[in-house]
C-alpha cells in the first residue's frame, strides 16, 4: 500500500483557508474525534478510513492524498465548482453533399 497524506482543510476566523497535513490516521485521531468508519465509499481505497466529527470526508484528492473538509469549505468549494464555466463543445456537423 502506498503512503498517503491526509489533508484537513478548514477556514480560519478571518476567512483564510487553513491546511494541515497528517502522515497517518493515528496522527489525525490525536486532534479529531472519530465517530465511525467509512464502509460505503465508491472509491474502494478509502473504505476503512475514519469518519470524523465536524468534517466531511474522506474525499479522494489525487493518488497520494485523502482530504477532509469543514462544512463551510465543502460548501464554498461545491459552489465554486458548480458556477465554473465549462467550455462549450462544438458539434461537428457533416456537410450536406448533393
Amino acid at each position: 500500500m502506498k503512503k498517503r497524506t491526509i489533508r484537513v482543510i478548514t477556514r480560519g476566523a478571518n476567512g483564510e483557508l487553513r491546511i494541515r497535513d497528517y502522515d497517518s490516521p493515528e496522527e489525525l485521531l490525536k486532534r479529531h474525534l472519530q465517530i465511525g468508519v467509512d464502509d460505503c465509499n465508491t472509491d474502494l481505497s478509502l473504505r476503512g478510513l475514519p469518519v470524523l466529527r465536524g468534517l466531511i470526508g474522506p474525499i479522494p484528492d489525487g493518488p497520494n492524498f485523502v482530504r477532509y473538509e469543514s462544512p463551510e469549505v465543502f460548501e464554498a468549494a461545491t459552489k465554486e465548482w458548480s458556477l465554473a464555466k465549462q467550455p462549450r463543445r462544438r458539434r461537428r456537423r457533416k456537410g450536406s453533399t448533393p
